[in-house]
């Protein structure tokens, strides 16, 4: 029979990797309606009339996030067979009060304990006959690293099918609260849709106070109910449901768990004495991602860029196409925009995609075994005390591989200003579509200097350490930061086939991008860069590109790389980063061959720009505002076109004024540069920032003026 099953399960429960262990590559990608959300959906492998949605990960059914409220929308509309709650079993209690909420709801349900081998290390035993009698559901013990316990999951939710769960009952002193607010429901509402509505309006939710069509004097019976309530156990009314959910589970496992008096340390105990350490986290980090970029940029990934360079795009390519192109006799002006536009163009940029699936493959190595949950509690402690909170972070860490999803991953945070803030420097973060500018710069001017990339990734981190310092001092941004609280999953070897597929889906979104938006911005600089405004062929000095970027120059003149190909790269990175390789594979190089190898290209780049002002060019890149469809992000969760300018323009003149220092000072240091009136100028940036850094902060009961209005 046709059986549609939702996924369901904390962030970190091993939701997706059940989701990936059961679908195997049946499954479809997209985003929810309306939302930029991810949907997954899929086939069981071992059944194809059984169908799973894998619902976002979320911690209640509070209608809090975006993804607390798809998954709540979802469960309550969609027609639902079974719920596979996926439960971390060494985690139970927290983990336990969605699955309370969910029996709230009276769904049929499985409760699959993940991660129960566990459990015996931790010197925990669990009864899941008790456990199931308590919950009045099937429970089932499962393994998703180690693929066990996946069958009987899926026979007991067919079994489990459309069999609604029992009610639970709490604190009869609530319970008769519940039953007056039900008194008060339509009288076409099921039992249980009636309790849990009764369930969310004594919670005061509100989706169901707007969604509920109640009369005054009904309204008014509900709130002097609820308000008995709050008088009776002197708490508010979601506090009171808060607690009794606790209680129930603190009873519950109280009844079906035994733990071994036993205090030694877990290895993962063990571990995070070390990775969390007050003063040792910060330095493993760093040498973490120093390994992580060597690997990437240095040595295993540029072997892969180096054949594609050298060989694919190098020779293979071109040659073929010459062959093909002579035989079938194309004209001569499409063969130099197939040769010196496209494959010059969009294989510079694909050039790279060894070095970012190595990079991913890293991280997602580091996100999988539980490390970079760590990150984020050592990295609270840091931003804390620079005005942001550790869930500023996560956005930060999503952006490394896009900057657009790290921008919406900012609106799980609830205190505005702190969202706000966020948003505007998540894009400082070195996303997939800055790795190749990083590895161009480090490999054309800094070969064999390992410290080159990784720096491009602690530049990001300075900027948003020293942005929260000097803003949260202003008018726009004061307050104190949104406390943050996380689970720490319990360390694990990778799933090899969940970190492949990380990289692989990201390095496919790197291809899709050269694919389309790279392509035909590539086709346009050729163009621009081989005719005049007369549509007359010319050299590249004599174009349209050249005399466009000419009116651009003297502004970056004082950086260091005020050349026209610079600025024209600068200026089309906006609307992909990419495009800053793509524009210099066709303005220098014209085969595409870009590499780490000492090509010619390198010494073309090196004619025009010094070590200093290639580091400055690419810590402008890396700071300034960034593609346009992450400038789209940025506006809509703003919510305010002036958000959106101050953003910008923030991000550009910080970025200017970074790479101005840089060169000003590097050029006097490292090149033996004469001073100047902009070596002065870059010492009072210094000096401004440092009075920025250690003034005192506005004193928020003074009222103040807000110049920048509009509310999300």
């Amino acid at each position: 029979m046709h059986l549609q099953c939702a996924l369901v399960g904390n962030p970190n429960s091993g939701k997706t990797s059940t989701f990936n262990q059961l679908t195997g590559a049946k499954q479809t990608v997209g985003n929810w309606p309306g939302v930029t959300v991810e949907r997954k959906s899929g086939k069981y492998k071992k059944d194809k009339l059984i169908t799973i949605q894998d619902l976002p990960g979320i911690y209640s059914l509070s209608p809090y996030t975006p993804e607390e409220v798809i998954s709540r929308n979802y469960l309550q509309e969609a027609s639902i067979d079974a719920v596979l709650n996926i439960v971390d079993g060494t985690n139970l209690e927290r983990n336990l009060y969605l699955t309370l909420q969910l029996l709230e709801m009276g769904l049929p349900i499985v409760v699959a304990i993940n991660m129960s081998d566990l459990l015996k290390k931790k010197g925990i035993q669990l009864n899941i006959d008790k456990l199931a009698y308590g919950l009045g559901v099937s429970v089932v013990k499962i393994s998703a690293l180690k693929q066990q316990g996946m069958e009987k999951m899926m026979s007991t939710a067919k079994q489990s099918a459309k069999k609604q769960a029992a009610i639970l009952r709490y604190d009869p002193r609530l319970e008769s609260a519940l039953a007056e607010i039900g008194h008060q429901l339509p009288a076409d509402l099921s039992e249980a849709k009636r309790r849990w509505t009764a369930i969310k309006l004594f919670e005061k939710d509100p989706l169901v106070t707007q969604e509920i069509d109640l009369t005054p004097p009904q309204q008014k019976e509900i709130a002097e109910t609820i308000a008995i309530a709050e008088m009776i156990f002197k708490e508010s009314s979601d506090a009171i449901l808060v607690n009794e959910r606790y209680g129930f589970i603190e009873d519950l496992l109280s009844l079906a768990v035994v733990r071994q008096e036993d205090q030694r340390l877990s290895i993962s105990d063990n571990i995070d004495r070390l990775l969390t350490h007050r003063v040792l986290a910060l330095p493993i980090f760093a040498f973490f991602m120093w390994l992580i970029y060597y690997l990437s940029i240095q040595t295993v990934g540029t072997i892969g860029t180096d054949w594609v360079n050298d060989v694919l795009f190098g020779s293979w390519i071109p040659d073929i196409l010459d062959q093909w192109m002579n035989q079938w006799h194309v004209a001569q002006w499409m063969q130099e925009l197939i040769q010196d536009g496209i494959v010059a163009g969009v294989g510079a940029v694909l050039g790279f995609l060894p070095q970012i699936f190595v990079l991913f493959f890293c991280l997602a190595i580091l996100e999988d075994c539980g490390y970079m949950a760590r990150i984020a509690f050592v990295l609270d402690r840091l931003f804390r005390k620079f005005g942001l909170s550790g869930k500023s972070f996560i956005p930060m860490l999503i952006a490394t591989g896009c900057g657009v999803p790290g921008v919406m991953a900012s609106r799980t945070i609830e205190n505005q200003k702190d969202q706000r803030l966020t948003v505007m420097v998540t894009t400082f973060m070195p996303c997939s579509a800055k790795l190749p500018i990083i590895a161009l710069i480090s490999g054309a001017f800094f070969p064999g200097r390992t410290w080159v990339a990784p720096s491009a990734y602690f530049i990001g981190m300075a900027a948003i350490v020293l942005s929260g310092i000097v803003l949260k001092k202003t008018a726009l941004f004061a307050g104190d930061p949104a406390p943050f609280i996380m689970e720490l999953p319990a360390y694990h070897l990778p799933q090899v086939s969940s970190v492949f597929k990380s990289a692989w889906d990201r390095g496919i979104a790197f291809v899709k991008k050269a694919g389309t938006i790279i392509f035909a911005a590539c086709v346009l600089i050729w163009f621009a860069s081989s005719y005049d405004f007369s549509l007359a062929r010319v050299t590249e000095d004599q174009s349209i590109l050249a005399a466009a970027g000419r009116l651009m120059t003297p502004i970056f003149v004082p950086l260091g790389w005020g050349t026209w190909r610079g600025t024209v790269a600068t200026i089309t990175g906006l609307i992909a980063k990419e495009n800053v390789i793509g524009t210099f594979g066709i303005l220098y190089g014209q085969t595409g061959e870009i590499s780490e190898s000492g090509n010619e290209i390198w010494q073309l780049l090196r004619n025009d720009y010094t070590a200093v002002a290639a580091y400055s060019f690419l810590i402008f890149n890396l700071l300034c505002a960034p593609c346009f469809a992450a400038i789209g992000a940025i506006h809509r969760e703003m919510g305010d076109s002036k958000w959106t300018w101050l953003a910008i323009s923030y991000q550009c003149g910080l970025a200017y004024c970074a790479s101005f220092v840089v060169y000003q000072l590097g050029h006097v240091l490292f090149e033996g540069g004469s001073l100047t009136l902009g070596t002065g100028i870059a010492v009072l940036f210094i000096c401004g920032l440092i009075f920025a850094l250690v003034k005192k902060p506005i004193d928020q009961t003074t009222p103040t003026i807000q110049v920048i209005g509009g509310s999300k």
